[in-house]
C-alpha cells in the first residue's frame, strides 16, 4: 500500500473513531453534520499538537510577540482552511466519501463564526493567517460573541435582523481555557492615597478565555485567537428564585453577560452606547491582564515589556488599552508614571481605517466618568502633559492645541479615541498609499506636523489560501498546472501568468473556470432569492457593507438608467447583465436600510418585466458573510469599487475580486489606485472625480441640482424613484433618499460622478463583447495581484512597526 493510501486509510479510521467516541453515532448512521464534527475533531487534535509545540517554542526562546487587539475577527468557516493547512484535504475527502458524502457537503454543515461584520474583521482574520504562515509569535484578542452582529433576512424587500446563534450547537474549533479568567471592573469612584490611586469599582464581571487555533501554511507554527466571554460573578440570585421572583433571580446574569452577546449593539440609545463602551473595555482589560501575566511568568519584570511585547490597535475600538496599561503599570505595579508612559508608547501601535472625521470614535466624558472613572483621570493626565509639550512646538496657537487635545471641548465634552491612540503609540499607519497620505494631510495633519516620523503606510492584503485556493478551487488547480503551487505562499509567483495571456488554450481554460464559477453563483442566487439568472450574462458585483459612502445608490441609478434605455431601444445589442448586491446595513442606519429596500423594489420591477427578459437582472443576496463571499468572488466578472474619492481607506474586496479574475470599475480611491498601478490603466475602469477635484468642488460650493437639471437621463431616473415608479403602493417611500441628493447637498457626490460612471459602464459593455480581450485583461489582473498578499503586509508590519523577525 502506498504512503498516500496508508495516510488515507489512517484518516478514515480516525474519522470513524471520532464518530463513535466524540459524536456518539455509528459510522453507518452518520449524517453530514456528524461527519463535519468528526472530521473537525481529527483536525483539532493535530492543531492542538501544533499549538502546544508553538507555545513551548515561543516560551523557551523568550520570543517577542505581537498581540493584535480587534473588536472583530471575521474568520468564516474553519474546516477547509484547517484541512489544507494540515495537508489532509485529499485524505479527508476520501474518508467522508466512504460514508457516501462529499467533503464539500460536509464542510457546508459548519456555520460561519459570527465574530465580525465587514472588512475590518476579515482583514484581522487574514492577518492572523499570515502571522502563522510567517512563523510570527502572535495572538489575536477579541470577544467571543454568542450572536455576532445579526443574521440578515429580507422580508418584502426590507432588512430584518435576527440573532445569529452560531454557538447554539457548540463548535469543535474552540478550546475553552477553564483556568484562564480575569476580573473586569466598572463604575465606582477613585480614591487618592498620597501618590497612589485606588479604583473603588462598583461592578465586576469575569472574562473567561476561549482559544481558536489559526494554522499557518507550509509550516507547523500556529497563531492563537483568544476570545473572551463575559460571565457574571453569580449566575443566580437564589434567594430571589426561591421566593418566585425568577426575573430578578436571572437579572444579574443578564446584566453582565450581555457584554459578549452581540457585536456592535445598537448605539442609538444611551444604554446601547454604554454597552458598547463596556464591550471595548471588557476585552481590552482581559487581554492586557493576560499579556502581562504571560510576560511576568517568562521575564519576571515589566521593565522590559516594550522589548518583548508589541500591542497593535486595530482601529480605535481597543484604544482604551492605552489608559488601561498605564493604570495597571502605575496603580497595580507601582511603576513611576514617566517610566510607565515610555513603556506604553513603545508598546502600542495603531492602524487607522477611516478618513471621515464623523467616523472617528469619541465617548462623552460623562459616560466615561460613569463607566471608567480611573481611566478618565489617566486620560486627563496624559492630555495635560501632551498639550504642555505641544504648546512648546507652536507657542500661542490655541487652535492647534484644541485640535490635538484628547478632549473635544466643543459642545458636549468628549474623549477622542483616535487622538489617544496616536499619542499612546510609537507608530500610526494607514492602509493604502492614498489613505496614508491623506491622514497626514487632513484629519491628522497637526499630529503629523508634531511627529512626522510616527506616520507610515501598510497597504492591506488578503490571504491567497482563503480567497483563491479555498474559494476558487477551479482556478487554483489551473494555476497549479500552469505555474506550480508555490503561489499559495509566494503570491508574486502569479506574475508568471503574464506569459500565458496570448496562449489561446490557457485563455479557454481560464474562461471555462470562470463559467463554472458563475454557474455555481447562479445556483446560489436561485436558492437564496428565487431569481433565475443566466451564467452567460455579465455578472456585475457590489458586495460590502451598505453605507452611503460606498455608493450602492449610484449603482442603482445606473441600473435604472439601463432599464429605461432598454425600454426605449429594446432591439439594440445589449450585453446581458446581472447586477448583484450583498451586504448588511447597521440596524439603526435608516438611509442604508432604505437603499436595501430600493434595490429590492427596483429588482422586483425589472426582474418581472417581460420586455426585459435576460437583458438585465437585479438581485440582492441576503446574509452576506465569508462563506457567501467565497461563492460570489470567483463568479464575478465586474467588481464595483465606487466610493467617493478620498473616503475609502483601502478596501480588500477589490483585491479578492481582482485575484479571482474580475475587472474593477471604480474611482481613484483607496487601494484601487494601487491596483491600477499594478495592473495598468488599460486593465481597470476608472471613472469620476479624483480626490483633489472632490475637495475643490466642495470648497467652491457644490450644487447637485445643476447635474439634475443638466442631465436628462439622471433627471428621469431620480424622477422615477421619487415619483413612486418602483413603490406605487407608497409613492413617497424614497423621496428622502432623492431629497438628500438634490436638497441635502449630495454629501458623497453621486450626481457629480453619475455621467462619468454611466459612460464607463458603456466601455465595460464594449469590452465584454470581446470575449478573448476580456479574458486577457482578467488574466493580467490575476497575474499582478501578488503585492496584495496579506503575507507581504504582515512581513512589512513585522519589520517596520513591530520589530519581530519573520521567515519571509
Amino acid at each position: 500500500m502506498s504512503t498516500t493510501s496508508t495516510a488515507s486509510a489512517s484518516l478514515r479510521a480516525a474519522i470513524d473513531e471520532q464518530l463513535l467516541k466524540t459524536v456518539g453515532v455509528s459510522a453507518q448512521d452518520a449524517t453530514q453534520t456528524d461527519l463535519m464534527k468528526a472530521v473537525a475533531q481529527v483536525a483539532r487534535a493535530q492543531l492542538s499538537q501544533r499549538w502546544v509545540e508553538t507555545q513551548a517554542h515561543d516560551r523557551s526562546s523568550q520570543a517577542r510577540r505581537v498581540y493584535y487587539l480587534s473588536m472583530e475577527f471575521l474568520i468564516g468557516r474553519t474546516m477547509s482552511n484547517a484541512l489544507a493547512a494540515l495537508g489532509i484535504t485529499d485524505a479527508a475527502a476520501k474518508g467522508v466519501s466512504e460514508h457516501a458524502h462529499t467533503l464539500e457537503e460536509v464542510c457546508d454543515r459548519e456555520p460561519d463564526a459570527a465574530l465580525g461584520n465587514g472588512g475590518l474583521g476579515r482583514l484581522a482574520a487574514c492577518f492572523l493567517d499570515s502571522m502563522a504562515t510567517l512563523d510570527l509569535p502572535s495572538f489575536g484578542y477579541g470577544i467571543r460573541y454568542e450572536y455576532g452582529m445579526f443574521a440578515q433576512d429580507i422580508v418584502r424587500g426590507t432588512q430584518v435582523e435576527y440573532p445569529d446563534p452560531w454557538l447554539a450547537d457548540g463548535t469543535p474549533w474552540e478550546f475553552p481555557r477553564a483556568d484562564i479568567s480575569f476580573p473586569v471592573r466598572f463604575g465606582g469612584w477613585v480614591e487618592h492615597l498620597g501618590e497612589r490611586a485606588v479604583w473603588r469599582h462598583s461592578a465586576e464581571v469575569a472574562a473567561k478565555a476561549y482559544d481558536m487555533v489559526i494554522p499557518g501554511h507550509a509550516t507547523d507554527k500556529v497563531s492563537t485567537l483568544r476570545l473572551w466571554k463575559a460571565v457574571a460573578p453569580a449566575h443566580l440570585d437564589l434567594a430571589a428564585f426561591n421566593t418566585g421572583d425568577y426575573g430578578r433571580a436571572a437579572q444579574v446574569k443578564n446584566e453582565f453577560e450581555n457584554i459578549s452577546w452581540v457585536l456592535y449593539p445598537n448605539d442609538s440609545t444611551p444604554a446601547g452606547r454604554e454597552l458598547r463602551l463596556r464591550q471595548e473595555y471588557f476585552f481590552v482589560a482581559a487581554s492586557v491582564q493576560d499579556i502581562l501575566q504571560r510576560h511576568i511568568l517568562e521575564h519576571g519584570t515589566l521593565a522590559n515589556l516594550h522589548e518583548k511585547v508589541a500591542m497593535h490597535l486595530n482601529d480605535t475600538h481597543p484604544a482604551i488599552a492605552v489608559a488601561e496599561l498605564m493604570r495597571v503599570l502605575c496603580d497595580e505595579h507601582s511603576m513611576p508614571w514617566a517610566q510607565a508612559w515610555e513603556i506604553c508608547k513603545n508598546t502600542f501601535s495603531y492602524t487607522n481605517h477611516t478618513l471621515m472625521p464623523e467616523a472617528l470614535e469619541t465617548w462623552p466624558v460623562a459616560l466615561m466618568q460613569h463607566v471608567l472613572p480611573r481611566h478618565l483621570e489617566i486620560i486627563f493626565r496624559i492630555n495635560a502633559e501632551f498639550l504642555e509639550m505641544a504648546a512648546k512646538f507652536r507657542p500661542g496657537d490655541n487652535g492647534f492645541l484644541a485640535r490635538l487635545s484628547l478632549i473635544d471641548e466643543a459642545g458636549e465634552r468628549r474623549v477622542r479615541m483616535a487622538n489617544l491612540s496616536i499619542v499612546g503609540s510609537h507608530k500610526v499607519n494607514g492602509v493604502s498609499a492614498l489613505h496614508s497620505d491623506l491622514l497626514v494631510e487632513t484629519i491628522f495633519a497637526d499630529f503629523a506636523a508634531l511627529w512626522p516620523d510616527r506616520f507610515t503606510n501598510m497597504t492591506n492584503g488578503v490571504t491567497p489560501r482563503r480567497w483563491l485556493s479555498q474559494a476558487n478551487p477551479g482556478l487554483a488547480s489551473l494555476l497549479d498546472e500552469t505555474i506550480g503551487s508555490e503561489w499559495r505562499i509566494k503570491l508574486d509567483k502569479l506574475k508568471l501568468l503574464e506569459s500565458k495571456v496570448d496562449d489561446a488554450a490557457f485563455r479557454d481554460a481560464f474562461k471555462a473556470v470562470k463559467r463554472s464559477n458563475k454557474a455555481r453563483l447562479a445556483a446560489h442566487i436561485e436558492r437564496s432569492t428565487g431569481i433565475k439568472v443566466s451564467p452567460d450574462s455579465l455578472f456585475d458585483v457590489q458586495v460590502k457593507r451598505i453605507h452611503e459612502y460606498k455608493r450602492q445608490l449610484l449603482n442603482v441609478l445606473h441600473v435604472i438608467t439601463r432599464y429605461q434605455d432598454i425600454l426605449a431601444n429594446p432591439n439594440a445589442d445589449w450585453v446581458p447583465r446581472v447586477t448583484i448586491f450583498a451586504g448588511k446595513a447597521a440596524s439603526s442606519y435608516v438611509a442604508a436600510k432604505s437603499i436595501i429596500r430600493l434595490i429590492h423594489d427596483v429588482g422586483s420591477v425589472i426582474n418581472n418585466d417581460p420586455r426585459i427578459g435576460d437583458k438585465l437582472k437585479l438581485v440582492f443576496i441576503p446574509n452576506y458573510g465569508v462563506s457567501v463571499a467565497e461563492i460570489i468572488m470567483p463568479g464575478a466578472d465586474l467588481s464595483e469599487q465606487i466610493s467617493t474619492a478620498g473616503t475609502e481607506a483601502s478596501g480588500t474586496g477589490n483585491m479578492k475580486l481582482a485575484l479571482n479574475g474580475a475587472l474593477t470599475i471604480g474611482t481613484d480611491d483607496g487601494a484601487n489606485i494601487e491596483i491600477r498601478q499594478n495592473v495598468g490603466d488599460d486593465n481597470i475602469f476608472i471613472f469620476g472625480l479624483r480626490t483633489p477635484e472632490v475637495l475643490a468642488l466642495k470648497r467652491g460650493g457644490y450644487q447637485p441640482m445643476r447635474h439634475y437639471e443638466g442631465n436628462r437621463s439622471l433627471k428621469a431616473v431620480l424622477d422615477a424613484i421619487s415619483g413612486g415608479q418602483f413603490s406605487p403602493e407608497e409613492p413617497g417611500r424614497y423621496r428622502p433618499l432623492v431629497d438628500a441628493l438634490l436638497w441635502g447637498g449630495d454629501h458623497y457626490m453621486l450626481l457629480a460622478d453619475y455621467e462619468s460612471y454611466v459612460a464607463t459602464q458603456a466601455k465595460v459593455d464594449s469590452l465584454y463583447r470581446q470575449s478573448d480581450e476580456w479574458a486577457k485583461r482578467a488574466i493580467i489582473n490575476v497575474a499582478n495581484m501578488g503585492v496584495f498578499s496579506s503575507d507581504r503586509t504582515i512581513a512589512q508590519y513585522a519589520k517596520e512597526i513591530w520589530g519581530i523577525p519573520t521567515k519571509a
